[in-house]
């Protein structure tokens, strides 16, 4: 559930695709970078991919943005970097795209309408913001990310983005609605120490959790941002892996918050939630944001 893990980037990234199509329709991306071309004197955008992962995110925008976009993905974790390559090369191949290799340390992926060319940064985000290059960079984006972060990391972010007048586009941050259904008696109790986990130190300092939304609409728009927020839910439902998952992280997260008292009430709300898989139904409210700056 940390989001840091392989496996968990590959099980979520279809939920996240579907969760997130609506929002990215909504922003009309494909206008705005029409826009940047005509200002760049026909150059696709550069963006910035914050914690990128395995690439999930690019693969979701990329094919909206047009020919000749150039970027730039950064991570902290070497063995996800790792693990771009290949799953880009296993996109490109299942949707048809040319896939090509540009010098030692770039990617290029081409397909009906847009091209891109990818290159892979090391960076621990967390101590080393100060680090990131902005400088011509129109978009800068993340996803599953702010809830992770503090205020005041979000706030130096922001700072950054604002000075390279960059739009921003953060995917998939958590806003606290859960819902199950059927219910159980202990949803609730399990809700709120799930989380009071969200909150904790993920080592930007506390994180906002559920907040998330709300304190990054008030930061950005502050800056002098016009923001825009559509939500991005989950719905997941059957006897799958996925779900599975969830009630797994969920009941870790609350075991891990509670107290000795309450232990057993989060093992006893994890066998009855396995038991009832195949009839449950979790959705799990999302919020995207995307921001451009002030006229």
């Amino acid at each position: 559930m940390s989001g840091f893990s392989a496996d968990w980037l590959a099980l979520r990234e279809p939920f996240d695709r579907r969760a997130r199509a609506a929002a990215i329709d909504a922003f009309a991306l494909p206008s705005l970078a029409q826009r940047w071309r005509a200002a760049r004197g026909g150059a696709g955008p550069s963006v910035l991919d914050l914690a990128c992962g395995s690439g999930a995110n690019f693969r979701a925008l990329a094919p909206r943005l047009g020919p000749g976009q150039r970027w730039r993905l950064v991570d902290h974790d070497p063995a996800l970097l790792a693990a771009v390559p290949g799953a880009l090369a296993a996109w490109a191949e299942h949707q048809g795209y040319t896939l090509r290799g540009i010098g030692a340390d770039a990617i290029g992926i081409d397909g009906p309408g847009f091209g891109a060319e990818v290159t892979l940064e090391a960076l621990d985000l967390a101590h080393d913001l100060h680090r990131l290059e902005l400088a011509d960079t129109q978009l800068v984006t993340a996803s599953a990310l702010l809830d992770l972060v503090s205020a005041a990391w979000l706030e130096a972010l922001v700072g950054h983005a604002r000075d390279a007048q960059a739009a921003m586009l953060f995917a998939l941050s958590v806003d606290g609605r859960v819902g199950w259904t059927p219910a159980d008696p202990a949803d609730a109790a399990i809700d709120r120490l799930f989380a009071a986990h969200q909150r904790r130190d993920k080592g930007f300092g506390p994180a906002l959790g559920a907040q998330a939304p709300a304190v990054a609409g008030r930061l950005i728009g502050d800056a002098g941002y016009v923001v825009q927020q559509v939500s991005s839910d989950w719905d997941i439902e059957g006897d799958d892996a996925m779900l599975a998952a969830m009630v797994d992280g969920m009941a870790q997260a609350a075991r891990e918050q509670a107290g000795a008292a309450d232990r057993a009430l989060v093992d006893a709300w994890q066998a009855r939630r396995h038991a009832m898989r195949r009839s449950t139904c979790l959705n799990v409210g999302h919020i995207d944001l995307f921001a451009k700056v002030r006229p």
